[in-house]
């Protein structure tokens, strides 16, 4: 075969901004699931789907015949798939709608035309960008540590970040600092804030949202991502708000307690200007017939019960992890909130009093964790505020009684590799050798 010539120049025809891009990573990067792993990394929902399913994991329901069985208790139209699903969703929406109208926060109602829905959160906030900032010249804002997405969604539109750190341990938002942003930049165009933040399970308050919206001067939109807000006190959610302020947008997603991460749906609640446009700008048909599909019956009050006991278990190992972590030579504080199915917490450079955040012990108990003992975590020590810090997720009973033996091992095993066991601790050790002994 001849040798091809080409003109071609991939360096110098793609854009800068995406030659330059390094594409959002988790953990499953560096450690892949062999089907025997603990997975706390990623904030899935360890008790599985929020569906009424039988212990073989087939659909409760009855047989085309009407006679007892495990067939689809879902109708997923497989004969229709050859038709392009609805572009509206207009029924999907409504029942969104009917989750969030509480009433807990406003007397107005929610309609679908307050609405977008995309692929998982993801595409809400590409599609905000893509609205409002103008390539090469408008900004956002966001407050780190958070979802790493933003700024990776930004730098593909070519958008710059102003970064306003939030306000540590606790990851409230500076919101000073946020307004003087906003009134010293009028390319600022969207401010990313996440409730319960990621990753540090933090609940932001209702009024430090609020003083952002009133901002006197600022012609911006408020986007506040409530991936994890179904783990939050009940009410949390400031869905319904965006009845009540035009600049606010509030994305939701079912991937998180309803455990639906594999069919990637995602809302956007905002008012119905804002979702006009969004609606407008999209694929025109983003949604497949079977996503919609089984979003629609998870939204079901069958299945929303299910939802709830999943979430419930899942809270119940939460304060497990809260009050036994603790207990464990090596860990440090909580940092942030417990309103998310992950808890943030420090791993320290020496056991016992003294001990400080340490870089080094959380990175090499997040490698000996999922290397040695099958158990992976999320490392978040070079992120703002979370020196020697782990995120990790919630699992089953089953597995947080796993993760607490592994760490408390793992730790173990590494403080005694550098030596660093402290005098505490090699005492309790030398009361137990001797114990056993006698």
């Amino acid at each position: 075969m001849t040798t091809r010539t080409s003109p071609f120049d991939l360096s110098k025809c793609a854009r800068p901004a995406i030659l330059a891009l390094e594409p959002y990573r988790c953990a499953r990067d560096d450690y892949k699931d062999d089907g025997t792993n603990i997975l706390l990394d990623a904030n899935e929902n360890a008790y599985g789907p929020g569906l009424a399913l039988d212990d073989g994991g087939k659909l409760r329901g009855t047989t085309t015949d009407g006679s007892s069985g495990s067939a689809s208790a879902i109708d997923v139209d497989l004969l229709g798939l050859n038709r392009y699903p609805d572009p509206h969703q207009l029924d999907l929406k409504q029942d969104l709608c009917n989750l969030r109208n509480t009433h807990a926060h406003t007397s107005k109602t929610l309609t679908p035309e307050h609405l977008f829905v995309g692929v998982g959160s993801d595409e809400a906030i590409d599609a905000l960008l893509r609205a409002f900032c103008v390539p090469g010249k408008d900004k956002i804002l966001v407050c780190p540590p958070t979802y790493g997405m933003y700024s990776v969604s930004a730098q593909v539109n070519d958008v710059a970040l102003v970064k306003v750190p939030l306000l540590a341990p606790n990851f409230g938002l500076d919101v000073p600092a946020i307004t003087s942003a906003l009134t010293a930049d009028r390319n600022i165009k969207l401010a990313y804030i996440c409730s319960p933040g990621n990753p540090t399970a933090a609940l932001l308050k209702k009024e430090d949202v609020q003083r952002i919206l009133e901002h006197e001067s600022w012609n911006g939109v408020v986007v506040l991502d409530e991936a994890y807000i179904d783990f939050a006190t009940e009410g949390s959610s400031l869905a319904e708000w965006v009845t009540e302020w035009p600049n606010l947008v509030v994305m939701q997603t079912l991937s998180k307690a309803f455990g639906l991460a594999g069919i990637r749906l995602g809302a956007a609640f905002t008012d119905p200007a804002i979702a006009k446009i969004l609606n407008s700008l999209k694929a025109p048909y983003n949604i497949s017939n079977p996503t919609s599909q089984i979003a629609r019956a998870a939204l079901s009050p069958k299945h929303l019960g299910v939802m709830q006991r999943n979430r419930d278990l899942i809270l119940e190992q939460r304060e497990r992890m809260l009050k036994e972590l603790p207990k464990i030579s090596g860990v440090g504080r909580f940092l942030g909130g417990a309103e998310s199915n992950f808890l943030l917490v420090e791993m320290l450079d020496v056991p016992g009093e003294g001990g400080k955040p340490s870089n080094e012990t959380a990175l090499a108990v997040y490698e000996a964790l999922a290397e040695e003992k099958g158990v992976v975590v999320r490392f978040r020590g070079k992120e703002h505020g979370c020196l020697g810090c782990l995120r990790i997720t919630v699992g089953t009973a089953k597995e947080v009684d796993r993760f607490l033996k592994e760490i408390k091992t793992v730790l173990q095993s590494i403080f005694t590799s550098n030596g660093k066991l402290g005098a505490k601790e090699e005492e309790r050790r030398e009361k137990e050798a001797s114990a056993v002994v006698a």
